[in-house]
């Protein structure tokens, strides 16, 4: 396990390489705050020999009882000044590099998490993301504020005292060190129990985020089917699974607390009762009597801060286990590096006209017990307008989403202009794609930043690409026009009006080809016909594949292909097809009797 931890904090060290300067800075401070704050019980027990009359040094010896007292007072008030300024300057740095790293690990969480495939956000729920995105980014931002540097302090001031104990009193200095080794084992034995309590924490708060999540998401269902009593009765499971599991962590920390608290009890005990006899003795002073007092609740001070901050890091630890496990998650979708391979490509299609798109022997399946397309052949034409079209579960939106990369198939490849699309980077693809989805997602912000994206369009090109695809009535109906702020996800305005914007988008992208999933479901019909004809100009020019439920969609396409069963069972026009009196034509009929969609 140690040997896991140490490579997952080394694995953090390059966040903390633009921060070298100030971290030798920190280290170097730890020095004389350890010094100023292990002198401060020797002055005071040297205040009282001086007071009793038997100053151990020779120099206080020298001076008048009030000048050496008053002395050792201001060395006293220095030492404390130094300290807590030091101290101070030491926390702002700690905490200010604390957040710069914690910065750069969210960055890098998130765009990785960006990066990651589809299938891995199929698998992982939103909640137990967010909570390693922000919960556990936090918990190891407290590691290093309040946790590692403060340990390595901690380290370097036990060291400080138990050197000056030994050289005032070699005895009592050695039996008050005998105490830190049964302390020290039984604080390593419950800080790995602790351990293991800790990370069921975090994943309880992970479950606790994702039901959370799920249930704000789906607020519209769970309040139309009257499901608040039970999902309730489902949060206060998981609510009552992660109280449990904070209890335990409770547990083992007030455990540490409360038995390091009774070893200095009993060491300062100790302490009084053997210096007490030294002093009846006359073997000691009742000066270093009291310097050892001090200092034997000083000793215990940074033991149980150590013992307190090895929680703190226990848990950051776990942290970094889970921050560590998303951030090893492999990219499936990547651009390849075989550049010389992809100018070849380019030069053999440079003739080719663009648009045309190859399925070769596609298929794929989300697990290995269910394929969704098996051998699937498809040649179309650049130019050339398709319809997909096939029963629930047929494969249409899965081949969409393979052109698009946000899949990879298991066997076979698809060719855009003669280049296997594994081989044209993935930004360039994209660009050449136009998605129009069925279920629009809006972000928050105005209209015109959700049609830009990434695009660089200015405003006067930006009206006039939204007055030639007829959004002038809908932009005169919102308050601000393209400037008009959008709740999250477009909440304000109609399902519609957001496909719409959505068809908008990708018009101003110009692209080669373009792929649209049931684009017009939402709209009334006197939108959707405003739409279609500026779809219709839209689509001048470009391949264009369209699913689609509807006939009044797919009849004008130049080709139909049916689908069932992740197979192509039929293709032809909407006439051709209903004579074969096939898959198409019995959907067909069902359509327009009312009782089915294609």
């Amino acid at each position: 396990m140690a040997s896991k931890d140490l490579q997952r904090v080394k694995r953090l060290g390059r966040y903390l390489r633009k921060d070298r300067k100030s971290l030798f800075l920190i280290v170097f401070i730890l020095v004389p705050v350890a010094f100023a704050g292990a002198v401060q019980p020797l002055l005071v027990g040297q205040a009282i020999s001086v007071l009793r009359g038997e100053p151990t040094f020779l120099w206080l010896a020298e001076l008048s009882k009030s000048a050496a007292v008053r002395l050792l007072v201001g060395i006293l008030f220095v030492s404390v000044i130094l300290r807590l300024c030091l101290q101070g300057f030491q926390s702002f740095n700690i905490q200010a590099v604390g957040q710069r790293l914690t910065a750069r690990i969210r960055q890098d969480l998130f765009s990785h998490a960006m990066a990651l495939s589809l299938r891995f956000h199929d698998r992982m729920p939103v909640g137990k993301l967010l909570t390693r995105l922000t919960s556990d980014v936090d918990a190891l931002s407290e590691v290093f504020g309040s946790g590692a540097v403060g340990v390595l302090a901690d380290l370097v001031t036990l060291l400080v005292i138990a050197i000056t104990m030994v050289l005032i009193e070699w005895r009592l200095g050695l039996l008050l060190l005998v105490t830190q080794v049964p302390v020290t084992l039984a604080v390593l034995w419950l800080q790995r129990r602790y351990r293991k309590a800790n990370y069921r924490v975090r994943e309880e708060l992970s479950q606790l985020n994702a039901d959370f999540q799920e249930n704000l998401q789906g607020l519209e269902v769970v309040q139309m089917f009257r499901r608040e009593h039970l999902n309730g009765l489902r949060f206060d499971q998981t609510g009552s699974q992660y109280r449990r599991a904070v209890n335990g962590t409770i547990f083992y920390d007030s455990s540490i607390s409360a038995f390091i608290e009774w070893v200095s009890l009993a060491a300062v005990a100790f302490v009084l009762a053997l210096g007490g006899w030294m002093v009846t003795s006359g073997v000691m002073g009742l000066g270093t009597l009291t310097t050892f007092v001090l200092y034997s609740q000083r000793l215990f001070d940074p033991l149980r801060q150590l013992a307190e901050r090895f929680t703190q890091i226990q848990g950051g630890l776990t942290a970094v286990e889970r921050i560590g496990e998303l951030l090893e998650q492999p990219l499936e979708i990547v651009d390849k590096s075989n550049f010389n391979s992809l100018f070849e490509d380019q030069s053999r299609s440079s003739s080719r006209p663009l648009g045309e798109l190859i399925f070769e022997d596609v298929s794929f399946a989300y697990r290995p017990d269910e394929p969704i397309l098996t051998d699937l052949n498809i040649r179309i034409a650049a130019g050339e307008h398709i319809a997909l079209v096939g029963p629930t579960g047929s494969g249409k939106t899965t081949l969409i989403r393979l052109l698009c990369r946000l899949y990879e198939p298991q066997q076979g490849r698809i060719l855009l202009d003669g280049r296997d699309i594994r081989d044209i980077p993935i930004k360039e693809l994209r660009n050449q794609l136009g998605v129009v989805l069925q279920d629009t997602f809006l972000f928050s912000g105005n209209v015109a930043d959700n049609l830009r994206l990434d695009s660089s369009i200015d405003d006067d090109r930006l009206k006039t690409i939204c007055h030639d695809l007829g959004l002038d009535p809908l932009l005169n109906r919102l308050p601000n026009g393209l400037e008009t702020a959008l709740r999250e996800r477009g909440g304000n305005l109609s399902s519609g009006e957001r496909q719409l914007l959505s068809v908008a988008r990708v018009a101003i992208r110009n692209p080669t080809v373009l792929v649209m999933d049931e684009a017009t479901a939402f709209m009334d019909p006197s939108t959707e016909a405003t739409l279609q004809r500026d779809l219709d100009r839209l689509l001048k020019r470009r391949t264009a594949l369209v699913i689609a439920h509807r006939l009044v969609t797919v009849e004008n396409a130049d080709r139909i292909l049916v689908l069932r069963g992740g197979r192509l069972v039929e293709e032809g026009t909407h006439q051709e097809l209903l004579r074969q009196g096939g898959l198409y034509c019995q959907l067909a009929e069902l359509q327009e009797k009312g009782l089915a969609t294609l």
